[in-house]
């Protein structure tokens, strides 16, 4: 049987911060990232030589629409044991998500029509600012990062995007756009900020792939 855990728990709230980066690697675009407004409920269940399994209810919001929201509930199984496995998670959306195919045809042809390859460093900027025309490469590195992060969580991590340190866009023959992203991860667990490359392909078609991703060493910063 599954057993509640108290929404101020740790391990509801890292089970939901997963929950909803996966979502948003899923639904998210360079026109719409999805972000955790609340957690609703949430369960544990030990399933013996599998792992644990979380049933949770979240709301989440748009975060360039903080009036938009949509309900969810999701399902995380995070294996037991073998670090290397990335968790399962499924979801149910309850409603529709606000349409951005307008937005994100926008953004496709701007970059689409650029003479020179888009390069940019340090979104948000040090006061938290994102300049409105890098917001879409903002967001697609959100979502991007969903994938990163649900490929990497455990139950001990609570992943978010803290930065683009540094996003350059590689030129390609086909119709995808491909940006090469420096990124870096905040374990709101350890307070660790893990910088991470990854190598994202998008189309308004197709959705957002995420083809290279490996986590790296860490500089100090003096």
């Amino acid at each position: 049987a599954a057993m509640e855990v108290p929404l101020s728990h740790g391990l509801a709230s890292r089970a939901a911060a997963l929950a909803t980066a996966y979502l948003c690697y899923r639904r998210g675009s360079p026109g719409r990232g999805l972000a955790l407004r609340s957690l609703r409920r949430a369960r544990r269940q030990d399933i013996s030589d599998v792992g644990h399994k979380y049933y949770l209810e979240l709301e989440l919001e748009d975060v360039l629409d903080k009036d938009s929201t949509v309900n969810c509930t999701a399902e995380v199984l995070y294996h037991l044991g073998n670090k290397n496995i990335a968790p399962d998670v499924q979801f149910t959306l309850e409603g529709e998500l606000k349409n951005t195919d307008e937005a994100d045809n926008i953004f496709y042809n701007r970059i689409k029509s650029l003479e020179k390859e888009l390069v940019a460093e340090n979104i948000p900027d040090s006061h938290g600012n994102v300049p409105p025309e890098m917001e879409p490469i903002h967001l697609l590195a959100w979502v991007a990062s969903g994938y990163v992060i649900w490929q990497n969580s455990t139950e001990n991590t609570k992943f978010q995007l803290a930065q683009i340190k540094h996003v350059k866009q590689v030129k390609r023959s086909d119709e995808y756009l491909e940006f090469d992203y420096m990124i870096l991860l905040h374990d709101m667990v350890s307070q660790e900020i893990i910088p991470w490359q990854m190598t994202v392909l998008w189309h308004p078609q197709h959705g957002v792939q995420v083809t290279q991703d490996s986590r790296q060493p860490k500089h100090e910063s003096g």
